[in-house]
């Protein structure tokens, strides 16, 4: 059988915890985790996503959104917008929900005009300054997509996959540069879960799915004590200083999948279940308060 992009991304996770030297998972915390039987199970907020359109239009605007999904380096210099009750919502949210307002008002974008994109329309469209160094790369990642699709429509593109969630991920790590993620396919393993939380694609395999590393999930397991920094790198997250690309960075994500490859089973979970239970903790107020790592890349 075939190696699936999957995977390739535990293989590289259980190579990364094996060897990595500022981050450690404490086996009997990881074991001692769980979760309660009636968690709230995922589903697609329609308030800030755009799902009352045509399947056709809806599935454009999750690829649109999958293409911009990344950033949280940059979430805390981003303009929120405000969500029930006045509290402002994340960055993520706030870049998704512009997005939605904006298929609401005018429709979907063409594939043409994805690849013209320029940073001064993202940035009206999500509510943040044209000079803003992230609203550069989101007009990138869209011009990116709307070359990428060609003259494909979105479902053509779901379609293609032939009800393999792993076989999309890897067409969109193998098409376009800023979802390629090498070792992690962060965003390109989420979408297909998008896909199917809003009943626009039926996928053989979403269970082979890992988790979709980023900087919230391994920060819910170093607050559960399931994963443990070393002083250097606890000192350095702690006091909320960009975290810089290299071993740091990926010794905490690839923990993070390695912890969870191994949990997941035991829990009688997906990890893509998995994860999602963690992302919803990692919303409580105390998780919020201590600092996460931040990382500027396009990869989450």
């Amino acid at each position: 059988m075939a190696t699936t992009l999957p995977d390739e991304v535990r293989a590289n996770a259980a190579q990364i915890a094996a060897g990595a030297r500022s981050v450690r998972i404490d086996t009997e915390r990881l074991e001692a985790l769980r979760w309660p039987a009636d968690a709230t199970p995922p589903a697609l907020d329609e308030t800030w996503h755009y799902l009352e359109g045509s399947e056709q239009d809806v599935a454009t605007y999750l690829l649109s959104v999958g293409a911009v999904n990344f950033g949280s380096g940059w979430f805390p210099t981003l303009a929120k917008r405000s969500g029930p009750e006045g509290r402002r919502v994340s960055g993520s949210i706030t870049v998704a929900w512009g997005i939605a307002d904006r298929f609401r008002a005018h429709g979907p974008w063409a594939n043409a005009e994805l690849r013209a994109m320029r940073t001064e329309e993202i940035a009206s469209v999500t509510g943040q300054r044209a000079d803003h160094e992230l609203m550069a790369l989101h007009a990138q990642a869209l011009r990116e997509l709307g070359r990428f699709l060609g003259e494909r429509s979105a479902l053509t593109l779901v379609a293609e996959a032939r009800g393999s969630a792993a076989r999309l991920a890897r067409t969109l790590t193998q098409g376009m540069t800023l979802w390629r993620d090498p070792g992690f396919a962060k965003r390109a393993q989420l979408l297909p879960t998008e896909l199917a939380l809003a009943g626009l694609a039926r996928f053989d395999d979403l269970d082979r799915l890992t988790i979709f590393a980023d900087n919230l999930v391994p920060h819910v397991l170093r607050q559960e004590g399931v994963l443990v920094y070393d002083d250097a790198l606890a000192t350095h997250v702690d006091d909320g200083r960009l975290l810089p690309a290299g071993p740091w960075e990926r010794e905490i994500r690839g923990c993070a999948v390695h912890a969870c490859a191994t949990l997941a089973p035991r829990l009688g979970l997906s990890e893509h279940a998995l994860d999602h239970l963690l992302w919803t903790r990692g919303q409580a107020p105390e998780h919020k308060a201590r600092p996460r790592h931040r990382h500027r890349t396009v990869f989450y």
